[in-house]
């Protein structure tokens, strides 16, 4: 089922469009009034700002103006190039932070009350609020831990994937796929069709699905990473959307709606249909390269000195995917660090799974 915008967003966010210095045509949700103190809410893959729809109201009614952007590569946003053969600058994250930058420059916003990200957004969240303190008075990530900037140490890149294909059972790490010409038209393309693709995918990353029995990783080495779902560490010979199809044989996708209605599965994807997974892989790409990581040593040390938190789920693999990253942040990457909150019958999507939770969450940090 195929859904336009205007029919699935709640009563009270409004859609809009607006060119920034970032060149690009800039398309935002918003709720609540002008005037009110500014939540710059961003998703991450394969999400939209759509993805915060269930948030929005709430935090709208507690007094909030609630800003959420289509990233660079996503949904409505326009003046990004597509495609494999592409520049990569403009998707890494000095890039990304210029672009919420641009957005509340045009926006006449000189200082955000909080800043939000989910996933990729997470990540995009804590550099915003390193890099522009003065910006962004406080910061929650969501469902991704923030590790910190890289250091100057003499560490030996390991070559993650290649361990992962010596294995005696061979697998490949996601975000390596995700970095490989062919994963968006595997995706887009996929046997099973796209939107039984994507109910997969958001179904076996939510608590829908009982194998999700997340814990801690010993070590960034293969023997770890390989007790990972297959959605995260995927058999070698097969796809991303061969892997989730895998998985679901034995699954009723139709428990889906119990989280993701008909139409709001429908929005996604005739938004994907139309623009793509590839605006989104090419950020997998630029953080696989390595050569994001050299210039992010500008900020080797720095540290997030903003109030700081972080929600996820407690089903999902998300928050162990990088080994002691939840220990990291809270420990050293953040100064000010009010805790994490973990909650239950919640997986990746944790903001769709569980609004009511999130939305009081959000409004209980941003008003302390």
């Amino acid at each position: 089922m195929r859904a336009e915008l205007e029919d699935v967003l709640p009563p009270g966010i409004d859609s809009r469009q607006i060119e920034t210095a970032q060149g690009l045509s800039m398309h935002y949700l918003q709720a609540g009034r002008a005037g009110d103190p500014v939540l710059l809410l961003l998703h991450g893959f394969p999400e939209l700002a759509f993805s915060w729809r269930k948030v929005m109201p709430a935090l709208a009614e507690a007094g909030y103006r609630v800003i959420a952007p289509d990233q660079r590569g996503y949904g409505r946003t326009t003046g990004w190039s597509t495609g494999y053969e592409v520049d990569l600058e403009p998707y890494r994250m000095p890039s990304l932070v210029l672009d919420q930058l641009a957005l509340l420059s045009v926006l006449d916003i000189k200082q955000v009350h909080g800043v939000v990200g989910h996933d990729f957004g997470s990540p995009v969240a804590a550099w915003c609020a390193l890099i522009r303190p003065d910006v962004f008075k406080r910061v929650v990530m969501m469902s991704a831990p923030f590790g910190g900037a890289p250091g100057f140490g003499r560490r030996v890149r390991r070559d993650i994937d290649a361990e992962l294909a010596e294995l005696p059972v061979p697998r490949k790490h996601y975000q390596w796929y995700y970095s490989t010409r062919p994963a968006d038209a595997e995706m887009l393309n996929c046997k099973q069709g796209l939107e039984r693709f994507l109910a997969g995918y958001y179904f076996l990353k939510s608590s829908l699905w009982a194998a999700n029995k997340p814990q801690p990783l010993a070590a960034w080495d293969a023997q770890s990473l390989a007790r990972m779902p297959g959605y995260y560490i995927l058999p070698r010979e097969l796809t991303m959307a061969e892997s989730v199809e895998q998985d679901c044989r034995s699954e009723n996708l139709d428990r889906l709606g119990e989280w993701l209605t008909e139409e709001a599965l429908g929005f996604y994807c005739a938004e994907f249909s139309r623009t793509g997974f590839q605006g989104g892989l090419n950020w997998y790409r630029a953080s696989t390269s390595g050569r994001e990581s050299r210039s992010l040593r500008l900020y080797a040390g720095a540290q997030i000195r903003v109030p700081a938190t972080f929600i996820g789920g407690s089903q999902d693999w998300g928050i162990y995917q990088t080994p002691d990253a939840l220990e990291t942040m809270a420990d050293r990457v953040c100064l000010d660090f009010r805790g994490q909150h973990l909650i239950d019958g919640a997986g990746h999507w944790v903001q769709q799974e569980k609004p009511d939770e999130v939305a009081g969450l959000l409004q209980r940090f941003m008003s302390q």
